[in-house]
């Protein structure tokens, strides 16, 4: 008998997670470095943070704004969590 093991995309995501967030920490530590400073290097897109979306149904009041702030750091967070995930799973 053949025991299969589940992939759990919660894990996953979650995993993803917390290597975005722990790479982006680590490459503005590590950005004041002279020879690391290159791993906070990156790019910010999403909504413009000055100008939200904004619903307003006189009871209830929205606003909405999403940004990302990607660096290569995080992306090292990202490709280090898939591969614990890997590991794991």
């Amino acid at each position: 008998m053949i025991m299969r093991r589940e992939r759990n995309t919660g894990l996953l995501v979650l995993l993803i997670l917390i290597g975005i967030v722990m790479g982006g920490l680590l490459g503005e530590f590590l950005s004041q470095f002279k020879y690391l400073s290159f791993l906070s290097y990156g790019k910010e897109f999403g909504m413009d943070m000055g100008r939200p979306l904004f619903l307003d149904l006189s009871v209830i009041k929205f606003s909405f704004a999403i940004a990302f702030n990607v660096n290569i750091a995080s992306i090292l967070g990202i490709i280090a969590s898939i591969f614990v995930y890997k590991r794991v799973i």
